[in-house]
């Protein structure tokens, strides 16, 4: 007999910090897909992305707050999460990216490495990495380095870098960070010895591709970037040895004859199976789907599904693969889709949750 647990789903948001910047809400699937909200967080501004540590029961947010000079940096701001309540009491928040002047160095992108030993922050508006140390307990302790990015791309937003996410390989060797500014994602191994980073090489993308984030399939021998201002997804084959990424394909997010001038990409991420490939439009405000070929790296479109919300800025699958779950940061709104697991596609359950401006929404399973 199975051990009962619970899906808990914690969201992001643009908010003050008078407002309910993080939420947490229990999903029900047996329920059809309910959404239940059971506890939120102010004091943080902009936590816009989040990452979460279930077995350390710790929420990790990003943050910003002014310099004192005109100018704004990033922070992280760690939560405990009781995981029967769902309520985030706040343990501790740490600068992340300085800023000097009337800079501006917030943070868009947070994640964490298997080993839990540090955490990785993209600054969009200050072109660079960070990385961040934790402690045994799963606390940050300090930037120990930056890896900071220079030239410009094709058009008139690409005028400097922009790193958007930073994944990590399968096997954890290499980190890989989509730049949208420069048209490239850029790998790197880290040196835990020196705690700092080693660029090893640049994948490059067509000229005003703007890739934002990054996915690799479950069998990790291939990788998919969405780029978010062509409106297209490109794939390649993975060599896990050397750490290189093998062009494969590009195909547009959008039904034919969209405006691609009309729209902006999102998220990207993958059915449980590796089976099928989803994006996010904004403008179409859809979900694009793709039967993926593991082998080839290769892609078809299945359908675009309407979000029933502007601006679907992130998404989720379910850890157990059954739902997808839409964050429309326009609409206001989570909406769960069944997904069917044979042919990859989506229906709307009917149910939805209401939050202001939700920018990111992550799962995680918790003993019930």
């Amino acid at each position: 007999m199975k051990d009962k647990t619970k899906l808990l789903l914690f969201t992001g948001s643009y908010a003050t910090a008078e407002e309910s910047g993080v939420q947490v809400f229990a999903f029900d699937g047996e329920a059809g897909g309910t959404l239940e909200r059971l506890a939120t967080a102010e004091g943080v501004t902009n936590p816009t992305f989040v990452n979460v540590d279930p077995s350390g029961l710790k929420l990790y947010a990003i943050g910003e707050k002014p310099n004192g000079e005109g100018g704004k940096e990033g922070e992280v701001v760690t939560f405990a999460i009781d995981p029967e309540t769902g309520k985030l009491a706040e343990l501790q928040r740490i600068q992340t990216m300085p800023s000097a002047g009337k800079g501006q160095t917030t943070t868009c992108n947070i994640n964490r490495d298997a080993g839990n030993e540090h955490l990785v922050v993209c600054s969009y508006h200050g072109g660079s990495v960070g990385l961040i140390t934790l402690d045994k307990k799963g606390l940050p302790v300090a930037l120990a380095d930056t890896a900071v990015h220079t030239g410009q791309g094709a058009l008139p937003g690409q005028d400097r870098p922009h790193p958007h996410s930073a994944i990590y390989s399968p096997d954890g060797r290499y980190l890989f960070v989509s730049d949208l500014g420069l048209d490239l994602i850029r790998s790197y191994r880290i040196n835990k010895e020196t705690e700092t980073f080693e660029a090893v090489g640049d994948t490059k993308l067509q000229d005003g591709a703007g890739p934002r984030h990054f996915v690799f399939h479950p069998d990790g021998k291939s990788a998919y970037v969405i780029n978010e201002l062509n409106s297209t997804v490109t794939s390649f084959l993975y060599d896990a040895a050397a750490g290189t990424l093998q062009t494969a394909v590009t195909l547009s997010t959008l039904p034919e004859g969209y405006p691609a001038d009309s729209n902006s990409c999102a998220e990207i991420t993958f059915s449980k199976d590796g089976r099928y490939l989803y994006g996010s439009n904004r403008g179409h405000d859809s979900i694009v789907v793709y039967a993926v070929d593991p082998l080839t790296a290769g892609l078809t479109l299945v359908e675009h599904v309407s979000t029933r919300g502007g601006h679907p800025r992130h998404f989720t699958v379910t850890p157990d693969g059954a739902y997808l779950i839409v964050a429309n940061r326009d609409g206001n709104n989570l909406v769960v889709f069944a997904l069917e697991p044979a042919s990859g596609r989506l229906s709307f359950t009917g149910h939805t949750a209401e939050l202001s401006k939700p920018v990111c929404v992550m799962p995680a399973v918790f003993p019930a």
